[in-house]
This record gives structure tokens, sequence and C-alpha cells, in this order.
């Protein structure tokens, strides 16, 4: 089991300013105690990070925002909102991205202890957390848009997030409501992993099955890429129409790959409604502000992020851990149009 300072101060019998004393080899204490707190540190086997090396840092005020995929421009209005509402509460805001290939959890632990964090917002990843990990992670953590999981003690996090599975569901409940059957759907993959865009991925099941509507795994445009999200909406749309002729509309995953899949059908001589309708996932200005303008799902991004301070600084102060879940809303902008038979 791991150690902090203060609990080495606390089986010496001192102070945890004495403790970083006789660590940094600094300041005034007597052989007696340096030995006493040198006996803990070998029995515990202590290693001390850099806030223990440098006791100042202690009194820093920082917390942490470790965003997977920073470049989503979605992230990026909630970035926006976390820098502005942190820095009024008087503390500075690390802001940190995640890659595909690193572990989000991996990097809080890490970086908790280098930078000597108060606190900690991650923004993206997955749902796949196991309680042996998250133990690891000794300061307040909220989780924006995705949770823990089951395995994780939802006293040992805070969380803000969408019902990502129903608000999917919603959007292809209303191409079908539209009359629409041949429905593709852009995603990234895997499909197995606990992510947004799986639980997305199960909505779009859930909404063909309840209204009856067949499955053709044709009309499912999924791979692995490290395309831009326009870029990966363009190439898979192009799949899509290459192998199903008869597709009459789509729902992407996220609205740059919305954009990225309007594109793809423009080029291609169709139009939008009136030969495809698309529909996308978030509600950036982008969509909005392409033409034709794209309906979506809108995420509520400034009052999301907003509560994921408050959450943190709730925590930071004592406070019992929460979870919220937002609602979205569908924007109807024109991209969408009932089938003509």
């Amino acid at each position: 089991m791991e150690v902090t300072i203060k609990e080495i101060a606390k089986l010496s019998g001192v102070g945890i300013t004495t403790v970083s004393r006789v660590i940094n080899n600094s300041g005034p204490v007597s052989p007696k105690t340096r030995e006493k707190v040198m006996a803990v540190v070998r029995e515990y086997n202590y290693i001390p990070n850099n806030s223990a090396r440098n006791l100042k840092s202690n009194q820093s005020k920082s917390v942490a925002l470790l965003v997977k995929s920073i470049t989503n421009p979605f992230f990026q209005k909630m970035i926006k909102v976390i820098e502005q509402k942190v820095a009024l509460r008087g503390y500075q805001l690390i802001i940190q991205n995640v890659t595909n290939l690193q572990n989000e959890l991996d990097i809080a632990i890490s970086e908790a202890k280098d930078r000597n964090l108060q606190g900690v917002i991650i923004m993206g990843g997955s749902f796949n957390y196991t309680a042996a990990k998250f133990s690891g992670l000794k300061i307040p953590c909220v989780l924006l848009t995705v949770s823990a999981g089951d395995e994780v003690s939802l006293e040992s996090y805070s969380s803000v997030r969408i019902n990502d599975e129903l608000e999917a569901f919603k959007a292809v409940e209303y191409l079908i409501s539209m009359g629409h059957r041949r429905i593709g759907f852009i995603m990234n993959a895997p499909v197995d992993e606990m992510t947004p865009n799986s639980l997305r991925y199960r909505g779009y099941i859930r909404a063909l099955e309840q209204y009856n509507v067949p499955f053709d795994s044709s009309l499912v445009a999924s791979e692995f890429s490290s395309l831009s999200g326009y870029d990966f909406g363009f190439k898979m749309m192009k799949q899509l129409l290459a192998q199903n002729k008869d597709v009459t509309a789509v729902f992407a995953f996220a609205d740059i790959v919305a954009i990225g899949a309007a594109k793809a059908i423009l080029s291609s001589g169709l139009k939008i409604p009136e030969n495809i309708s698309i529909i996308g996932f978030d509600g950036i200005e982008e969509a909005e502000f392409y033409h034709p303008s794209i309906d979506t799902i809108s995420q509520p991004a400034e009052q999301m992020a907003l509560s994921s301070v408050e959450l943190l600084f709730d925590m930071l102060q004592g406070g019992e851990t929460r979870h919220m879940v937002f609602e979205s809303s569908l924007l109807k902008r024109g991209s969408c149009a009932a089938i003509h038979k």
C-alpha cells in the first residue's frame, strides 16, 4: 500500500513540515526526531514525490483537466468554460491531452503526484475503469462525459454525462418517424469497449429493434482510425454509398463526422436531404454553419462543464460525490426530411 507524507508524519508523531525537513535534509531537526522519521520511511518504503521534496509546492492551488482527443470541437467548448470557472476560484488549471494510446487514469495518478494536484477532471475516455486502478488516485476526481463503470464505487468520484444510448435512440427514432428504414450508422471502432460511441451504437440498434426495422451490418461503417473526424466521416460515408445504393439516411456518432459524411454525399452528386438525410451528435457550431445546416442531438456543453467544476470544488471542500445525467436536445436544422415513396 502506498503511503503519503501526511501518513508518514502521523506514524512518526511529528508534523508534515518536520517530515519534509528530514526528507529534504533542510532545516533544524534533532537527531532523535530525524531517526524516528527515517525509521518509518524505511519501514513503509516511502518514496517521496515532487510535493514531498518541495513543501512550498504543497501550498500551490492546482487542478488538472485531462482531455481524451483535445482537438474535438465539442470538447473545446467545455474547456473554455472550465478554464474560466477554475480561474475565478483562484486555482491554476493544467490542461493535458490524452492520446488514444494512453490511459487517462494512469496519467491522472502520475500527474497528481508529480504536480501536487488537488483535484482532476477527466474529459472523455471509457466506462471501463477498475476499482483497483481507481484506488491509486488519491485526489478528488470528476469524470466528464463518462462514468467509471459498475466496478468502481460511486463514492470514489463524481460524474457529469448524458445518457448516450437513450439520446442516440432518439436520433434514430426521429429518422424512422420520417419513413426511413435503410439507415446507416458511422462510428469509431471498437464497439465492444464501453465508450460513449459504443453506447450510441446500442441506441441505434435498440431503435431499429423497437420499430421492427431489419438490422443490416453493411449499413454500419466502423473502423479504428487516426483520421480527423471530418476525414473519417468522408471516408466512411463513401464506403456506405459504395455498398448501399439504397441508403436513405445516416446517423453519425459525432457532428464532425457528420460534416465529413455530408461532404461525401454532396461530392457524390447527391442532395441533402432530398436524396439522403443526415443527423449528427454533440451540437457544435460548425454543424450549424455548414451548408446545409446539420440536424443534431445537442449536448448541453456549457452546463455540463460548469457542473463538473462545481462538483470538483464541492469535493475539495469535503462534500459528497454526486452523479449528474443531463438531457440533450434534438435540433432540427433541415438536413433530415421524410422519405419520398
